[in-house]
C-alpha cells in the first residue's frame, strides 16, 4: 500500500441552485489538480446546490442534475479520486451525502451529514444521517465528515477508533466564525493525532460570505497547506505512515481512561 498521497481543495464558489455552472467550476478544479498529479480532490459542501435548500428542494432543479454521474464522470475523465458534498433525494427526504469515488469513478464511501446545520434552517429541509462513515482507500483509511460535524468532537473520536488516518471535511463555512473554523480543525488533527482535510468555498452566497482558509493539516496540528479566503486549488502531499509515528511518540490515544 502507498502510503503518501497528495491532496487537492477545490476552494470554488458556488452557485445557488445552479449545478450546471458548479460543474462546469469543479471540472476546471478537478483538472488543474489531476494536473499537478493528486491523488485526491476535495469539492465543497453541497457543489452543486449550495446553500439554498429552500429553493433546491422546492424547484426541484437540483432532481434533474445527475450529480452522482457528474463526480464519478470527472474522476474518470482525469484519473483522480474525487470527494464532495451534494443534495440528494431519497424518497420523500433530502440528505446532504459526501461521496468518496476512487479515480476509476468507483464509489468507495458514502456518508449522509448526522448534524444538520439548525441555525441555518438546514434541518427543515434536510434529514440527518445515522452513520459514522469511513473507508478503505490505496493509501489507507479515511473518515468523512461534513461542515458542522466540525463541532462534535465524538463523531472524530468514533472514526479515529474505526482506524481513520486521514479524515476529510468539505465545508461552506461563513464569516464572522473563521476563527472557530481556523480552531476547531486544528483541535479535530491534535485530539485525534490524525491529518485532517479541511476543504471550505469561496465567494458569497446572498448575506453569506464564506471564509475559505480550507488546510491539510497534520497530526501535531500544523498546516502543511493552507489558503486565504479567494478561489484556488490548494495541494499537498502527505505521509499517512506520520500518524503511526506521531500517536507512538506522543500516545495520548493510549493513554484514554475510558471508564471515568
Amino acid at each position: 500500500m502507498t502510503r503518501t498521497i497528495t491532496i487537492s481543495v477545490a476552494q470554488m464558489p458556488v452557485v445557488g441552485n445552479d449545478p450546471d455552472s458548479n460543474l462546469e467550476t469543479a471540472a476546471r478544479a478537478v483538472g488543474e489538480a489531476a494536473r499537478r498529479g493528486s491523488d485526491l480532490v476535495i469539492l465543497p459542501e453541497l457543489w452543486t446546490s449550495g446553500i439554498a435548500l429552500r429553493e433546491a428542494t422546492s424547484q426541484r432543479a437540483i432532481d434533474a442534475f445527475d450529480a452522482v454521474g457528474a463526480m464519478r464522470g470527472m474522476a474518470h475523465t482525469d484519473r483522480i479520486a474525487v470527494a464532495g458534498s451534494m443534495l440528494l433525494r431519497d424518497g420523500d427526504h433530502y440528505h446532504n451525502v459526501l461521496l468518496l469515488v476512487d479515480a476509476a469513478g468507483e464509489i468507495l464511501g458514502r456518508y449522509e451529514k448526522i448534524h444538520p446545520f439548525t441555525p441555518m434552517d438546514e434541518h427543515l429541509y434536510v434529514a440527518p444521517g445515522d452513520d459514522v462513515v469511513s473507508c478503505d482507500t490505496p493509501w489507507g483509511r479515511i473518515g468523512l465528515a461534513v461542515c458542522y460535524d466540525l463541532r462534535f468532537p465524538e463523531l472524530f473520536r468514533r472514526l479515529t477508533d474505526a482506524g481513520a488516518e486521514l479524515i476529510i471535511l468539505p465545508a461552506e463555512w461563513p464569516h464572522p466564525r473563521l476563527e472557530h473554523w481556523k480552531t476547531l480543525t486544528r483541535a479535530r488533527a491534535i485530539e485525534n493525532q490524525c491529518f485532517f482535510v479541511a476543504a471550505n468555498a469561496a465567494g458569497t452566497q446572498g448575506r453569506y460570505h464564506f471564509c475559505g482558509h480550507s488546510a491539510v493539516i497534520d497530526p501535531w496540528g500544523q498546516s502543511v497547506a493552507e489558503a486565504g479566503e479567494e478561489a484556488t486549488v490548494l495541494t499537498a502531499t502527505v505521509d499517512l505512515d506520520e500518524v503511526a509515528a506521531t500517536r507512538e511518540r506522543f500516545p495520548a490515544l493510549k493513554d484514554r481512561r475510558l471508564r471515568l
